[in-house]
């Protein structure tokens, strides 16, 4: 009997704190969220106001992609002379790519020759982009900077990616170009004409240099 009476006087407590496990696992997490001084998730929140500045039309046939690799040794002399030259070290990434502006193509740059043949004048080929490619650059040394050390490595970046533009030239760029512009678009205006296709290039005159 005791121990009955126990349990009849323990079963309200028990209930109760049921009860409130109950109620807290349901309203916790509001109740948390309530607290000014709990810890909350950070939210974010962007406001985008984007405008459209400039529509460019594009003609440009990329045609060949040339990469280098290169080491650049940048040497700046110093303003002083009883100080020493600063130096910066690259290893640096480029490309550069050959192209034709397609929108430079005339009406009279096409003619028909007969029922056969179809001549196709070109304009010359261009060097349409050179860059360095950071995320394959880095450097690898810099001495002597003074506090400077980021100006004479952006020179020396500034110089790597004219080097990128030389060596592209010096390496053929332009006539690797044209050839693969003929065997593009050889083919592909045969099958749209049913003709022969000549492809030629359009002969650029010179401007004359300007008189001192």
């Amino acid at each position: 009997m005791p121990l009955t009476r126990l349990l009849r006087r323990l079963l309200p407590l028990v209930l109760l704190v049921a009860l409130g496990v109950f109620l807290w696992r349901k309203i916790g997490s509001t109740l948390a969220s309530l607290n000014p001084l709990a810890a909350r998730e950070p939210q974010v929140t962007v406001t985008h106001n984007t405008v459209l500045t400039q529509v460019e039309a594009l003609g440009r046939l990329e045609l060949v992609r040339y990469r280098f690799k290169d080491v650049v040794e940048y040497k700046k002399s110093s303003k002083y002379p009883f100080l020493p030259d600063a130096k910066a070290a690259l290893i640096v990434g480029g490309e550069a790519v050959g192209c034709l502006d397609l929108r430079k193509i005339k009406p009279q740059d096409v003619s028909f020759e007969g029922d056969s043949v179809v001549r196709v004048l070109l304009p010359a080929p261009e060097l349409c982009s050179f860059q360095v490619n950071h995320d394959q650059s880095r450097v690898f040394s810099t001495e002597n900077g003074f506090f400077q050390d980021a100006a004479l490595v952006d020179e020396a970046y500034r110089y790597a990616e004219a080097q990128v533009r030389r060596s592209a030239l010096q390496s053929g760029i332009l006539a690797e170009t044209q050839r693969n512009a003929e065997q593009i678009l050889v083919p592909m205006l045969r099958t749209l004409t049913g003709r022969r296709v000549i492809i030629g290039q359009r002969l650029v005159v010179p401007t004359p240099a300007r008189k001192m």
